[in-house]
C-alpha cells in the first residue's frame, strides 16, 4: 500500500488495534485539506477555484462551492478545538478563523468582485447556504458573534433568498430547512412554513426501518445517512430541544434504526460499498455514524463508530486521497469522472467534510477514548436483508469483502421515461469493486446484468426495478427488458440466494424465440490487466491483488462463455474485465438462467462448482440447487407477471 500524500501523528495500536488512528489522525487529515485551499483562494477568500472540470453551474457557483464546503470542514475543527483554546488546538486555527471570517465579509459584499450568487429558486447556491448555515451555527462564538453588524445584515439579506423560495423535492428540501432555522437563530425574519413544509415532506419518504428514499421513488444509496438523516438531527441541533416540537426524538429514533445494521455496508478494508450518486464525497459515508454518537442515539458501541469511520478514513488517505496537492479530486481514488455526475464541480468532492462531524465530539468521549471494536464482516460471516431498499448485504471474514445484492434502489421517479444508471441499474455492488460506468462501457452494459440482445449485439437495460421479496438470504425483483430495436418490453424476474460464500441467480425471462442472453459477474479492475480464464459453462477475471469475478453456469447456458475487457472505464484502475455467459437462442417464452457467482480474494476453482452443484429444473420452472455441502436451495417457478409490482 502506498504512503499517504502528507504526515500522519504515530498510531496508537493499544486503543486502536485495527486501524491504528486517533483523534489526532483526523485533525491531521482535516488540516492538510485546508491548507492546501489556499493557493487556490480569491484575494478575499469568498471563493475557492479549485482545478478540474467545472460544473454545470459555471465558475463563481464554483467557487462559492469551495468556500461552503471546506467552512463546513473548517467549523467542525474550531470548535471541535474550542475555537482554539484547547491542547488540541494547532497556531493555525485562529488563522483559519480569520480567512473564513473575511470570506463572509467578501462574499456577501456585492461590490467586492467575489459576491456570492443570490439565492434563487432551485439553485446550487441553496446547496452551499446549508453549509454555510451549519458551519456558522457551530463557530457561533468565534464567528457570528464577532462580525461587524454590517457584515451580519448582508449575511442575512443573502439567507434571506430562501424565504418563501422553492427547491428541488428531494433532500433540497432540507437545505432551506435548516438556513431557515439558522435565520430564526439570529433573530432575523424567516418563514415557519417553510421549515414544517420541509420536514412533513420528508415524512412522505420515510418507508420504515430507519430508511427514508430521497424523494419519490426507489432513491436509496448513501444521501440516506449524510442528507436524510443528517440534516434533521443538523436541524433540531440548531432549533434545541424547546423548538423541535418533538421531532427530534424521532429523528433520534430512525437514525438508530438505520445505524443498527449501517456498519455491515463496511468492508473490513474500510471501504464502504460502492453504489449510488456523488461517490465522491467519499468520507461522509461516516456521517451518519458520528451523528449518532453526536446525537446520543446511536445503537453502536463508542469503538465501532470509531473503527468504521478511521477505517473508511484511513482506506482513502492509504489510496492517494487527499493527493499530493492536498486536494480531493473529482473521483474515488483518483480522477475518475464517470463516478461523478453533471452537477459536481472542482469542490464538490469537500461534501467529504460531513464525515469529520465527529470533531464536534470533545476528546475525552468514549468514541475518542474507548478501545477499537471489529466490524460485523471482520466477526463471522454476514447475511443481512434490508426490505425497504430492497437489498441483501453479504459479508465475509476471510477476505473482508460486503457484497450488496440490489432488487430495489433504481433512482427513478415512479412514473414517467425511466433511464438506468450504472450506479443503481446492478444486479450487485461490493466493497472490493465498482461498475464499469465510462460511456462506453456502460452501452455494452456486461457487468452485474442479464440481458436480453439484439442480433447486433446490443444489450436490452434494466430500468425501473419491482422489487418482491427480501428476506433471510433471499432476494427477488422484476424489471421490464425492452428488447433492443423494438418497442415490445418482456419481463424478467430475478432472484438472488446467498450461500456460503456465492451468490446463486435465477432469471427467469421471457423472450421471443432465438434472442440472445448474456450475464456479466462483476467487473474487476486495477492497474495491469486482469488476468482471465474461461472453460465450458465458466469464465473468471483476476486482478494482480488476487481479487477473483467468477460465474458458472447452472442451467440455461451454452457451453461458450466469455471475457469482456474495458479500458479507463472503472473507478478502481484503467484495466478492467468482467465474465460472462452466454445463450445465442433463447428458447421461447420463458427462459430459466440459473447462475453461479463468486467474488472473493480466494482462489476460485469454477470446474470442480460445476461438477459438484446439482441444478434441476422441472417443467414450471422451480429450481432446486444442491451445494456441495449438501445443503439444497429451491427457487418457486411459475409465471412471470407483466402485472407493476408494489414499489
Amino acid at each position: 500500500m502506498p504512503a499517504p500524500y502528507f504526515s500522519l501523528p504515530p498510531t496508537d495500536r493499544v486503543r486502536s488495534p485495527l486501524t491504528g488512528w486517533t483523534r489526532a489522525h483526523w485533525e491531521a487529515l482535516a488540516d492538510r485539506q485546508l491548507e492546501a485551499l489556499l493557493p487556490y483562494a480569491t484575494p478575499g477568500f469568498a471563493q475557492y477555484r479549485l482545478p478540474g472540470r467545472a460544473s454545470w453551474s459555471g465558475v463563481v457557483s464554483d467557487g462559492l462551492e469551495g468556500f461552503a464546503r471546506t467552512f463546513l470542514l473548517a467549523s467542525f475543527r474550531i470548535a471541535g478545538a474550542g475555537g482554539g483554546t484547547d491542547e488540541h488546538a494547532s497556531p493555525a486555527l485562529s488563522h483559519l478563523i480569520e480567512r473564513y471570517t473575511e470570506g463572509l465579509t467578501t462574499g456577501t459584499d456585492r461590490d467586492s468582485g467575489e459576491a456570492w450568487p443570490e439565492l434563487t429558486d432551485c439553485s446550487q447556491q441553496m446547496v452551499e447556504a446549508a453549509s454555510i448555515a451549519i458551519g456558522l451555527h457551530e463557530t457561533r462564538p468565534w464567528i457570528w458573534d464577532r462580525l461587524d453588524t454590517r457584515v451580519q445584515e448582508r449575511v442575512v439579506d443573502w439567507f434571506s433568498g430562501f424565504v418563501g423560495g422553492r427547491t428541488w423535492d428531494n433532500n433540497w428540501r432540507l437545505f432551506q430547512v435548516v438556513s431557515e432555522q439558522f435565520l430564526a437563530s439570529v433573530g432575523a425574519p424567516y418563514s415557519r412554513s417553510d421549515i414544517d413544509g420541509g420536514l412533513d415532506r420528508i415524512e412522505d419518504w420515510y418507508v420504515g426501518d430507519g430508511w427514508y428514499t430521497d424523494g419519490d421513488g426507489r432513491n436509496f444509496d448513501y444521501y440516506i445517512g449524510w442528507a436524510m438523516h443528517l440534516y434533521p438531527l443538523l436541524w433540531a441541533r440548531m432549533a434545541g430541544p424547546d423548538g423541535d416540537g418533538g421531532r427530534g426524538r424521532v429523528y433520534r429514533e430512525r437514525l438508530g434504526q438505520f445505524l443498527g445494521t449501517y456498519p455491515q455496508f463496511f468492508g473490513g478494508d474500510g471501504a464502504p460499498v460502492h453504489q449510488g450518486r456523488s461517490l465522491t464525497y467519499r468520507f461522509a459515508a461516516t456521517a451518519p455514524v458520528w451523528m449518532g454518537a453526536l446525537a446520543d442515539c446511536t445503537p453502536l458501541a463508542p469503538g465501532l463508530t470509531r473503527r468504521l469511520a478511521s477505517g473508511a478514513a484511513r482506506h482513502f488517505v492509504e489510496r492517494g486521497v487527499p493527493d499530493e496537492r492536498g486536494l480531493l479530486p473529482l473521483g474515488w481514488y483518483d480522477t475518475f469522472l464517470p463516478s461523478t455526475q453533471a452537477y459536481s464541480g472542482p469542490a464538490s468532492p469537500y461534501w467529504a467534510s460531513k464525515g469529520f462531524l465527529g470533531l464536534l465530539l470533545p476528546a475525552d468521549h468514549p468514541v475518542w477514548t474507548e478501545r477499537e471494536l471489529p466490524l460485523p464482516v471482520e466477526q463471522s460471516e454476514q447475511y443481512t436483508a434490508l426490505p425497504a431498499p430492497g437489498w441483501l448485504l453479504h459479508g465475509t471474514p476471510h477476505d473482508g469483502i460486503v457484497r450488496l445484492i440490489n432488487h430495489g434502489s433504481d433512482h427513478n421517479p415512479l412514473e414517467g421515461p425511466a433511464t438506468d444508471d450504472p450506479h443503481y441499474a446492478k444486479l450487485a455492488y461490493s466493497t472490493a469493486t465498482a461498475p464499469e460506468s465510462a460511456p462506453h462501457a456502460w452501452a455494452r452494459a456486461v457487468d452485474n446484468h442479464l440481458a436480453l440482445l439484439a442480433p447486433d449485439g446490443t444489450p436490452s437495460r434494466r430500468r425501473r426495478i419491482h422489487p418482491l421479496t427480501c428476506e433471510g438470504r433471499r432476494a427477488s425483483s422484476r424489471h421490464d427488458a425492452q428488447l433492443p430495436g423494438t418497442e415490445e418490453e418482456f419481463p424478467i424476474e430475478s432472484t438472488s440466494v446467498l450461500h456460503g460464500p456465492w451468490e446463486l441467480r435465477v432469471h427467469r425471462a421471457e423472450a421471443p424465440a432465438g434472442v440472445g442472453v448474456r450475464e456479466g459477474g462483476h467487473a474487476v479492475a486495477g492497474s495491469t490487466r486482469p488476468h482471465a480464464e474461461q472453460g465450458p459453462g465458466w469464465a473468471l477475471t483476476v486482478t494482480e491483488s488476487g481479487l477473483t469475478s467468477a460465474l458458472v453456469a447452472l442451467h440455461g447456458w451454452d457451453e461458450e462463455t466469455g471475457i469482456a475487457r474495458e479500458v479507463e472505464a472503472n473507478a478502481h484502475g484503467p484495466h478492467s474485465a468482467t465474465p460472462c455467459l452466454r445463450a445465442a437462442r433463447h428458447p421461447g417464452g420463458i427462459g430459466t438462467y440459473v447462475t453461479l457467482v463468486a467474488l472473493t480474494r480466494d482462489v476460485v476453482h469454477p470446474q470442480a462448482l460445476r461438477e459438484s452443484i446439482s441444478c434441476v429444473v422441472d417443467d414450471d420452472g422451480q429450481v432446486c440447487v444442491t451445494f456441495p455441502d449438501g445443503e439444497t436451495v429451491t427457487v418457486p417457478g411459475g409465471p412471470t407477471t407483466r402485472e407493476p409490482a408494489v414499489r
